[in-house]
């Protein structure tokens, strides 16, 4: 499903997704295709939803334009 569709059947609330396509330019990840595990009516739920996610599980609100996600690299450490 296309982030639109979500965006339109669950307009200015939060959704988990599952994370079925995307493509990365530079550091960020633009989603392109999802499945909706479910809608999140409380705040914090959504939070504590998202602190469970991992690998292509994300939450994220319908209010946003597009998923983008920033990828960042694990910092360098230097051992002697």
């Amino acid at each position: 499903m296309q982030w639109q569709e979500v965006r339109t059947i669950f307009p200015d609330q939060y959704v988990l997704l599952e994370i079925l396509d995307s493509h990365t330019e530079e550091n960020i990840q633009y989603v392109d295709e999802v499945a909706i595990v479910k809608a999140i009516q409380n705040p914090t739920e959504a939070t504590k939803e998202l602190l469970k996610c991992k690998d292509n599980s994300v939450v994220y609100h319908t209010g946003q334009e597009q998923i983008t996600i920033e990828l960042r690299k694990p910092p360098f450490y230097r051992s002697r």
